[in-house]
This record gives structure tokens, C-alpha cells and sequence, in this order.
């Protein structure tokens, strides 16, 4: 007992050599602040040198492609690869760098301005991003920044990391070197979060509508189709943005009822235009997750069946990609079933002739980023004019759509392009609206008649 008194004094005294308490402490207090696989400052450390009165600037380097870059040189490089960029960030700042996520550092910068701010983070990322030596061998890199402002208040995001990390991903989005947190681009992500448990109530309680947009007919020189659009008034919220509750449908499995009432609407929408002496065929967006889905199809096989309705129904073409086989199966039943399908935002992504020629598709949207251009651009206008030929060379007719002006109109008639769709020819308008548009025409025409 004595010695190991003796020996537990020994180890604590200041005159061993050994550790004591202050150090211990230190030590502790050195871990705490710091990654240990790279020795930089971590998360903790950052916050602090970003906490204060005076406002600062958070920003982070996000290591580009760090997933793959990790899986070429494996793990145990990693760190030597964070740890070179961190210094070289660190000489170039004059400053500490802190390793925040596994590819991702920051730190603590003083600027003027926003604008300031921006222009070093992209002179820090240029000067950074050399190829680093590793084993011998050079590895490419680059970084992407996005910087967060401390003192500001934002109920959603109220840590500057946080915003500084949002930033690097809309930067990526942006295809910008560096940016700024941008709070409206963010949105409410909480608030959205209520909006799912509430979507399926609004189907119910009467908030959705369906807006119709027209589509222009050249040969007919007339609206003889329209497009459906679903349309969501939150009682409290008001108009609720459809790409940010048709995205939340599909993530939360509520895409399929959303996409049923949307049927079941257009169908009983078609007979009254029909009562009015209004032949429209109407089209209906599908989303590719409900390509895989066969109970769906017999849904709307069965609800086209009974109603006799003409539906076109719009795919776009990567819808097919993530269950090929069976999607183009459940295509050619409705195509069996007399169901159009139009292939939309043709143009957009990574189209595919192998699937063009598969699909079996009645029509094709060109995507409005090349009809746009078509008043100045020669290049978009061959493009266009090689896709009609395209298209009609395999049996489809032709839908151009953000038709925005008489030039872009008048183009399109000469190419050959069977219809129209665009702010020009209409926006999208409520039912009621689409019948008062359809009714004028219809007297228009009378009065030219006669």
C-alpha cells in the first residue's frame, strides 16, 4: 500500500517529470480542438474563432469528388491529403485551418464585404488546389468554397459552418467556385418538413387545383391539346411551389396518389370541355418512379378504359434508366391501351437515341432552353431543326416547348414543328380561364366564317 502511494505521488509530483494535473489538462483541452488523424483544428476550434462581436467570415473548402479521390488513394492517404491542403490553406490565409468534415476544412477569414469575401475564397481555392505528392505520385484536386457570416440571423441555419457547408453545395449546384450561403436558394427545409405530413390532407380537404396550359397546333392554327399542371393553395401558406412539393412527393412515396387525383381531375375536366364542344387531349405528367410500379398502371389502364378519355401521358427520358426492362413495359401497355406518351425536356440531360428508339412514344418536347434561344442562336436553331427531323423520322410528332416569341414562333412553323407550347401561346390558366379562352376562339373563328 505504502509503495503505491508512494509511486501515485511520484507520477503527480511537479518534480517527477511525469504528468501532471495542468498538463493533463492541456492535453485534453489539445484533443478537444483538434482532428486527430490530421493534427489540424477541428469543427469545435472553428466555431470558437468564428464566436465574437466582430462579424467574420466561415469559409469552408470542400474537396471536390473527395469520395472518389478516397477510394483511388485509400484511406491512410487521406489524412497526408488533408493535412497538405490545410497547410498550404493556412500559409496562403496566415491563419489556422480547421478540418470540419472528411473532405472538408475551413476557416476564419476578415473581410470588407460579401464581394471581397467571394473573390479571396476563389483566389484561395486557385492558389490551393496544385496536385499534391503522395507516395511519390501526383494527385490531382480541386475545391469548391462557400462561406457563412457570422452575426447574421437565420432561424433555419444559425451556425455560420452550417451556412458556410450549405454554401459549398450550392456553389456545386451553381457550378461556381465559391459563393455565399444563400438563405431564399435554401428555403424553409422545416418548414417543408410539415408540408409532407400535410400533402395528403390537402388532397382531401379540396387545396389542390389543376391549372391547364395550352398547346398550339400549327396545321389545325388552333389550341387543340393542353398540358395538366397541378397546383397546391396551402390555407395558411398559400401557393405552395410546385417543384418543391412534386420533389417532396417523390421522396416521401406520395407522388402516386398526388399523380392518381391528378388523373382522376383531368378526366372528369376533358368530359365537361367536351360537353362545351372543346376536343382537347390533355396531358398528364408521370414521374419515372411510377415507371416500376405495375399497380399503378393497372390504376390508370383501368380509370382511361372507363372514361374513354384521350390522356397523353409525359415521361422524361431518364425516367426509364433506373428499371429499364419493366418500364418500357408498362409504355407499351398503355401504349396498347391507346394512352399517348410524349417523351419531355428533351434535350436537357444525357439524351439517349439507344432509348429514343426503344421507347414507343407518340410524341417529343423539345426543352425550352434551346427554343429560347432560337431568335439569335444558329447553333440551337440547327439543333432544333435536326431534332424535328429526328423525331418525325421515327413516327413522332413534335411539341416545342417556351415558345416566347412571334420570331421563335414563326421559325418553328418553318422548320416543321407540329405544336406549340409557351408563354406566348398561353400560360397556365385555371379550368375556368382555359374554357373563357376556348369560348373566344371559337367565336373569333365564327366571325371569320362568316
Amino acid at each position: 500500500m505504502r509503495r503505491s502511494f508512494a509511486f501515485l505521488s511520484a507520477l503527480f509530483s511537479p518534480r517527477s517529470g511525469r504528468t501532471v494535473p495542468h498538463d493533463h489538462d492541456a492535453r485534453l483541452t489539445h484533443m478537444a480542438l483538434h482532428d486527430q488523424e490530421t493534427g489540424l483544428g477541428n469543427r469545435l476550434s472553428l466555431e470558437r474563432a468564428a464566436a465574437g462581436d466582430t462579424p467574420v467570415y466561415v469559409i469552408l473548402f470542400g474537396i471536390d469528388r473527395f469520395e472518389l479521390l478516397r477510394n483511388a488513394i485509400g484511406y491512410d492517404s487521406v489524412a497526408g491529403l488533408l493535412t497538405t491542403v490545410g497547410r498550404r490553406l493556412s500559409n496562403l490565409a496566415r491563419t489556422p485551418v480547421a478540418r470540419v468534415g472528411a473532405g472538408v476544412l475551413g476557416l476564419v477569414l476578415h473581410a470588407e464585404d460579401d464581394d471581397a469575401a467571394v473573390q479571396t475564397a476563389i483566389r484561395l481555392c486557385e492558389a490551393a488546389q496544385a496536385p499534391v505528392i503522395l507516395n511519390g505520385a501526383p494527385v490531382d484536386i480541386s475545391l469548391t468554397a462557400g462561406l457563412g457570416r457570422s452575426g447574421l440571423t437565420n432561424r433555419t441555419v444559425t451556425s455560420p459552418v452550417d451556412r458556410a457547408s450549405i454554401a459549398v453545395d450550392q456553389a456545386r449546384a451553381a457550378h461556381r467556385r465559391a459563393m455565399g450561403f444563400d438563405a431564399v436558394r435554401y428555403g424553409d427545409p422545416a418548414g417543408n418538413l410539415s408540408l409532407i405530413s400535410e400533402l395528403m390532407a390537402a388532397l382531401d380537404n379540396g387545396e389542390f387545383s389543376l391549372n391547364y396550359q395550352p398547346k398550339y397546333d400549327f396545321r389545325a392554327e388552333g389550341v387543340t391539346a393542353v398540358e395538366a399542371l397541378a397546383r397546391w393553395t396551402h390555407p395558411r401558406r398559400g401557393c405552395v411551389p410546385p417543384d418543391v412539393f412534386v420533389v417532396m412527393a417523390e421522396e416521401t412515396g406520395h407522388i402516386r396518389p398526388l399523380t392518381e387525383w391528378v388523373i382522376r381531375q383531368a378526366i372528369q375536366d376533358q368530359a365537361a370541355l367536351a360537353r362545351a364542344g372543346h376536343d382537347l387531349m390533355v396531358s398528364v405528367n408521370v414521374s419515372g418512379r411510377l415507371l416500376s410500379d405495375e399497380s399503378f398502371a393497372d390504376f390508370a389502364l383501368a380509370a382511361v378504359e372507363a372514361s374513354g378519355a384521350r390522356l397523353c401521358f409525359e415521361i422524361t427520358e431518364t425516367a426509364v434508366v433506373a428499371h429499364p426492362e419493366m418500364a418500357l413495359r408498362i409504355l407499351d401497355r398503355f401504349a396498347g391501351a391507346g394512352i399517348s406518351v410524349s417523351l419531355d425536356d428533351y434535350g436537357s440531360g444525357l439524351s439517349s437515341l439507344t432509348y429514343l428508339k426503344q421507347i414507343r412514344a407518340d410524341e417529343l418536347k423539345i426543352d425550352k432552353s434551346f427554343i429560347l434561344g432560337l431568335d439569335d442562336s444558329a447553333r440551337d436553331a440547327l439543333l432544333v431543326k435536326s431534332t424535328i427531323d429526328l423525331a418525325h423520322g421515327l413516327g413522332m410528332k413534335v411539341t416545342a416547348e417556351g415558345v416566347e416569341t412571334p420570331t421563335a414562333l414563326a421559325l418553328l412553323r418553318g422548320m416543321g414543328c407540329d405544336m406549340a407550347q409557351g408563354y406566348l401561346i398561353g400560360r397556365p390558366m385555371s379550368f375556368a380561364a382555359l374554357v373563357e379562352r376556348l369560348e373566344g376562339s371559337s367565336r373569333k373563328a365564327g366571325v371569320v366564317a362568316a
